[in-house]
């Protein structure tokens, strides 16, 4: 893995909220890129989110600058004021202008950013810039993470690397994350514009931890413009593919998740009732805590349904998972024992096929279990 070219990385302590580990982290791209941005859907947005909805429209982006342990969320003026502090300061380091720089945060919400330990620390991580520190970004941006999330492709000598982070209040309209997707093939600003929203519905805005969205939801795509591209296609396909893979291992790092689950729809009459259902599937604490459990109770699959109001016909309705038949005409397919055996695995695949029509969706989701509420009980996110 490398990282594509003239993009550079760096981290740094700075006591946010933990001690001894990496907290702000620091994207910087050595030419003139161009960056497109999708944010939460959460009526209460974060400061960096509003700053970054209105930096992004800029033509040129040199820096992306990422704190964990604190969102900088409900701090009002203030909390803008903080924001623009950093990228201010952080832009003479780096000199470039203060709007080629995107923020980021992630962490505690209704607390101001302790702007008097960020500040000293910016001139170390300016001077800590490197290709080779991808992993050490990726840690310093984690909260509940147990692990940095990276992924990485590269089709015709052009690179692909993302990195993201989300494990709590995970949920659509862009999940709860943050994620930052890098290349140095040469792209307009218009294509990346209609190309990230596209892209960010095919991924991230299928996953879902806990059915909570977050404040501060941010993804960038960033292209460094040093490579000619002969095959778009294929260069399309593995961002896709890059943002496909950080969306499943959100899943896999959910908080408390033991179990990946597929959720299928297929059948339905419209796209709206097979997204509709999926995602009331995905998010029934009852079916979740029925996979944690290995608990075959197919009717906590028909109620999550019917509770959306959508009317289909269940009698007719037939339910495989991991390919083998569950439910069909109201009855099980195979035996208790063997059902069992199949939730056991780590990753599931549930397709239910309603016989309405031709449209289907496919969301991703955990388990719940118990850790889930210890993890939440201690961690105020």
């Amino acid at each position: 893995m490398e990282a594509p070219e003239g993009f550079k990385f760096s981290a740094v302590e700075c006591g946010i909220k933990y001690e001894n580990r990496f907290d702000l982290g620091l994207i910087y791209c050595e030419f003139p890129g161009v960056a497109w941005g999708v944010f939460t859907k959460n009526s209460v947005k974060a400061a960096p989110v509003l700053l970054g909805k209105k930096i992004i429209k800029s033509e040129v982006h040199r820096a992306i600058v990422v704190n964990s342990g604190n969102a900088n969320a409900c701090t009002g003026q203030e909390g803008l004021e903080d924001a623009k502090r950093i990228i201010n300061d952080l832009a003479e380091h780096l000199k470039v202008s203060e709007k080629e720089v995107l923020p980021a945060s992630t962490g505690v919400i209704g607390e101001r950013l302790p702007v008097n330990k960020i500040l000293p620390k910016l001139k170390d991580l300016v001077e800590g810039l490197s290709p080779l520190r991808i992993e050490d970004f990726a840690k310093a941006i984690m909260t509940t993470d147990t692990k940095p999330k990276i992924s990485y492709r590269e089709v015709n000598g052009i690179k692909v690397l993302g990195i993201a982070k989300g494990a709590g209040m995970i949920a659509p309209n862009m999940a709860t994350m943050l994620a930052f997707i890098l290349t140095d093939g040469v792209f307009q600003k218009e294509t990346i514009k209609k190309l990230l929203p596209k892209f960010t519905e095919e991924s991230f805005n299928r996953i879902t931890i806990d059915g909570d969205t977050s404040t501060n939801d941010t993804v960038y795509l960033v292209s460094s413009n040093r490579k000619e591209v002969k095959d778009y296609q294929e260069l399309k396909q593995a961002i896709l593919d890059v943002m496909k893979e950080l969306a499943y291992k959100i899943v896999e790092d959910g908080e408390g998740v033991t179990k990946v689950i597929r959720i299928v729809i297929k059948g339905a009459k419209t796209k709206k009732h097979a997204k509709e259902l999926a995602h009331a599937v995905a998010n029934s604490p009852l079916v979740k805590t029925a996979f944690y459990g290995a608990d075959p109770n197919w009717g906590r699959l028909f109620s999550a349904m019917g509770k959306t109001g959508i009317e289909f016909a269940f009698d007719k309705v037939e339910v495989y998972l991991n390919g083998v038949c569950w439910v069909n005409n109201l009855k099980t397919c195979a035996s208790e024992e063997e059902l069992k055996k199949l939730m056991e695995n780590k990753d599931q695949e549930l397709i239910i096929k309603l016989k309405e029509g031709r449209q289907s969706y496919e969301v991703l989701t955990g388990d719940l279990t118990e850790k889930y509420i210890e993890i939440n009980a201690m961690y105020r996110s």
